[in-house]
């Protein structure tokens, strides 16, 4: 199929708090962006398997926007979760306890619009923004 990029981050905080801040919707609103002129004004998240996933994602000056969506494969509660998306692309999100701290990785199909380095900086740059935005709360 296609390629999978890995971005991953080392949370200072317990795994309950980072499973919690990234899967409930009004945290998720906080962070679910890869720049500072971006928002993510909206959020809902089904987490079942089955359930759907979708974040609005969008330009802060409304010049561009569109709906992150997926729908969730396997989950395991505070462990691990596989979605995919409506291209049949696949994200796998990983929590693993270091301590007092939480590393995830994040695990998905590039798909084939934007370099491989270009998707791996976005998707880097919205999990650094969850760290930033959990080590903070």
């Amino acid at each position: 199929m296609s390629n999978k990029i890995t971005v991953n981050a080392t949370i200072n905080a317990d795994i309950k708090k980072v499973w919690d801040y990234y899967t409930q919707p009004e945290h998720i609103t906080k962070w679910n962006f890869a720049d500072p002129s971006w928002q993510c004004p909206s959020a809902s998240n089904d987490m079942q398997v089955g359930g759907k996933y979708t974040a609005r994602m969008e330009a802060k000056d409304g010049s561009f926007g569109f709906d992150f969506e997926a729908t969730y494969d396997a989950i395991t509660p505070g462990q691990s979760f596989t979605y995919a998306m409506p291209d049949g692309r696949q994200v796998d999100v990983v929590f693993e306890k270091d301590g007092d701290k939480t590393n995830i990785d994040v695990t998905f199909d590039a798909e084939d619009q934007n370099p491989l380095e270009m998707q791996k900086g976005g998707w880097q740059a919205i999990l650094n923004n969850f760290k930033e935005y959990t080590e903070a709360s």
